[in-house]
């Protein structure tokens, strides 16, 4: 017994060296000491706010870090320590495997590990890093920049970012003579041809109404635009217009039409701008002196398919595409042309006319309404173009008076010499002309436009003349006419029969001229 007590205290200074020696970790460094807690790396970069996605490591490439109140494995549980730079993390609260196991039990080294750590790291790690930074980076990122970015890009951009202005090129001014041919549906027998003439309603002489406004695209908005408006007819319209302050408002038109026609003005590039909005049209790009158009005719047309209703009041519409350089071309509906070469004109080019011809500008809008809506988010869906080739309105709307703006200018038909007012980004390009319209016709005088449009049945009445839409209005009668010469031409035949029927009567006479000489 005496040799074994001298055995054992031997062996257990031994085993406590053995033990002491364990306690440190592979490369030197030492380990957390037991119930030691050691906090996540990082977690003082976000406030704190790592709980999902945990720290891939140290970036030098050292060992796991213990998770937040993650207990060390005691020593001497056999568990060896995952080489450096692994990455793992053990999930939060995660026990260490062999708490409180006595070496030697028969488990196997790692299973509690493999288990324990594998499914809290492969939950925590997985679903946090993948919910929490998937959700936030494509959630939060894509709905931030998809929605907000748009936006921006769409209305603020402007205000915010300096926008490159393009430079006018002289190939977008072109000779009127080389210039399309404008294609017009030929009215039927249902169409309506007439033509109503709002009548006088001014130029907007000396820049009496004008502003870079638009109540139409962008309501409440100062300087919505970005370019200056003429204006005639009601006198109230601004950004902050309502159906109740136009309708109360004074107007320009004769007639007592009491509805909103707007359009970008016109400049001579060389001219000065004495206007009290100069620095800020500077600043938008527009610069030069307004020029006044000799005439503005304001029209109304009917349908070469049918008869027309009436416009709802308030009905609010746009023409062409302010935006048509960035936008596409698909709502660019403008026409430049020359008087006197109505029949040809150009939408993306400005007309150089010859000498004694005017530069004309022709608006024609939408006029197929959709018989509910008197706007639409875009402006444009609660009406729309008949179409092109046989005038017909779209299924599931009506057909309503066409309005058509015709402003003249006389201007120098030199290249560059003058150009629309535009947004900054869309450098003036002529393809960019656009016109606004809101109806405050009132009742009595809407069915006037309707009744003129519709009642007009000879070819030379009705109000207004039918310069716009008296040629379409005489085309059809053509027809009409051609068949009857056919009609006549038979005729003539059947009198041809006749002359041999009175060829013989000479014969009969001649036998008694005969017997009389001889």
């Amino acid at each position: 017994m005496g040799s074994k007590k001298k055995a054992f205290a031997v062996i257990i200074p031994a085993l406590a060296l053995v033990t002491s020696a364990c306690q440190v970790t592979p490369g030197g460094a030492a380990g957390p000491q037991p119930g030691q807690s050691t906090p996540a790396a990082g977690s003082d970069l976000d406030g704190g706010q790592l709980d999902d996605v945990k720290n891939p490591g140290d970036p030098n490439g050292g060992g796991q870090q213990p998770g937040d109140g993650q207990q060390s494995p005691p020593p001497g549980d056999g568990q060896q320590s995952p080489p450096p730079g692994d990455g793992q993390q053990p999930g939060d609260g995660q026990q260490s495997p062999g708490d409180g196991e006595q070496p030697g039990d028969g488990e196997q080294p790692g299973d509690g590990q493999g288990n324990d750590q594998g499914d809290g790291q492969g939950n925590d790690q997985g679903d946090g890093q993948g919910d929490g930074q998937g959700n936030d980076q494509g959630d939060g990122q894509g709905d931030g920049q998809g929605d907000g970015q748009g936006d921006d890009q769409g209305d603020g951009q402007g205000d915010d970012q300096q926008v490159e202005i393009p430079e006018l090129r002289e190939d977008q001014y072109v000779p009127i003579q080389q210039a399309p041919r404008v294609r017009r549906p030929r009215a039927t027998r249902r169409g309506s041809t007439g033509v109503f003439n709002v009548g006088d309603c001014g130029t907007n002489e000396g820049q009496a109404h004008s502003n870079p406004d638009n109540v139409v695209a962008a309501p409440g908005v100062v300087n919505g635009a970005h370019h200056v408006h003429d204006y005639v007819g009601n006198l109230d319209t601004d950004a902050f217009s309502t159906d109740e302050t136009l309708a109360a408002a004074g107007t320009t038109c004769e007639s007592g039409d009491k509805s909103t026609y707007y359009w970008p003005v016109l400049r001579l590039r060389a001219g000065e701008d004495a206007s009290d909005r100069a620095e800020q049209n500077r600043i938008d790009g527009n610069i030069g002196s307004i020029v006044e158009p000799t005439e503005a005719r304001l029209e109304f047309l009917g349908n070469p398919r049918s008869r027309v209703t009436a416009m709802p009041p308030f009905l609010r519409m746009a023409t062409g595409d302010a935006k048509a350089v960035t936008n596409g071309l698909q709502n660019a509906k403008a026409q430049w042309t020359c008087t006197g070469f109505e029949e040809r004109a150009f939408t993306d080019r400005y007309p150089l006319c010859p000498e004694g011809s005017l530069v004309t500008r022709v608006l024609n809008f939408a006029s197929c309404w959709d018989g509910q809506n008197t706007d639409s988010a875009n402006h444009r869906d609660h009406v729309a173009f008949p179409d092109e080739r046989t005038g017909a309105c779209p299924e599931g709307t009506q057909a309503v008076p066409q309005l058509r703006m015709t402003l003249t200018y006389d201007v120098p038909a030199e290249p560059l010499a003058f150009a629309l007012d535009s947004f900054p980004e869309s450098g003036h390009d002529p393809v960019t002309d656009h016109g606004d319209f809101i109806n405050v016709m009132g009742e009595e005088l809407m069915q006037q436009v309707v009744t003129t449009i519709n009642g007009r049945k000879s070819r030379r009445g009705g109000q207004g003349g039918g310069q716009g839409q008296g040629q379409p209005t005489e085309q059809p009668a053509a027809p009409t006419e051609e068949p009857a010469a056919p009609t006549e031409e038979p005729a003539v035949p059947t009198e041809e029969p006749a002359d041999p029927s009175q060829e013989p009567a000479p014969p009969s006479e001649e036998p008694a001229t005969r017997n009389q000489q001889y």
